[in-house]
């Protein structure tokens, strides 16, 4: 791609993330992004094929990074032994959870956008996939518990989904107001220590 080319690309990204930011994916107009670009719509498609494309381009990267630390995060805490899995509660997944909020702020906007801005795309649902990752974590967990001897009382599923929805909630609630990023990161260790002795509890252990 010449000089020229990225220089008309970055215009378009440019223009792309204020309209996004201001009206969301469903309200934003292509044909506002295209005019505070300073380009025509012709030279558009030749970088996007779409809207959805372009809202890709901005936030893609940032929610492929989110989910693949998540995942791994939930994959290394299940390839613990069994027994080594009570003791590491809440202490990877704080560890994932920090690296991710260091990431976040670095791409504020892209997650203003994942979060509040993404209704009509692939991303929609962001919150909603972590929920269900979380969930299935969980189960696995209660089966480790039971085979340890150590099972836990019966939970009911809607409160487990409220629980932690409203963790992840809390989570992305420390990003959409920018804090300074010294006391989010304090709080977030606060909320880790408050989720993770409240599911012990729960847990009966």
């Amino acid at each position: 791609m010449s000089e020229a080319q990225q220089t008309t690309q970055s215009l378009i990204l440019k223009a792309a993330m204020q309209e996004f930011l201001e009206k969301g994916f469903q309200a934003a107009s292509l044909r506002n992004i295209v005019k505070q670009a300073g380009v025509t719509t012709g030279a558009f498609y030749g970088y996007y094929h779409s809207k959805e494309a372009l809202f890709e381009a901005l936030v893609g990267e940032q929610y492929d990074y989110f989910m693949d630390c998540f995942c791994q995060a939930q994959r290394d805490f299940a390839k613990l032994p069994p027994q080594e899995q009570p003791e590491h509660l809440g202490i990877d997944s704080g560890a994932c959870m920090h690296q991710m909020l260091l990431y976040a702020y670095q791409h504020l906007d892209e997650f203003k956008l994942l979060l509040c801005g993404a209704e009509g795309t692939r991303f929609s649902h962001f919150i909603d996939e972590m929920v269900e990752i979380e969930l299935q974590g969980t189960h696995d967990y209660l089966k480790v518990l039971a085979d340890l001897g150590r099972p836990a009382p019966p939970i009911d599923e809607r409160l487990e989904h409220i629980l932690i929805t409203g963790m992840f909630n809390a989570f992305f609630e420390l990003i959409l107001h920018e804090m300074p990023l010294e006391r989010a990161e304090h709080y977030l260790a606060e909320m880790r220590d408050f989720y993770t002795a409240g599911w012990m509890k729960i847990m009966g252990q």
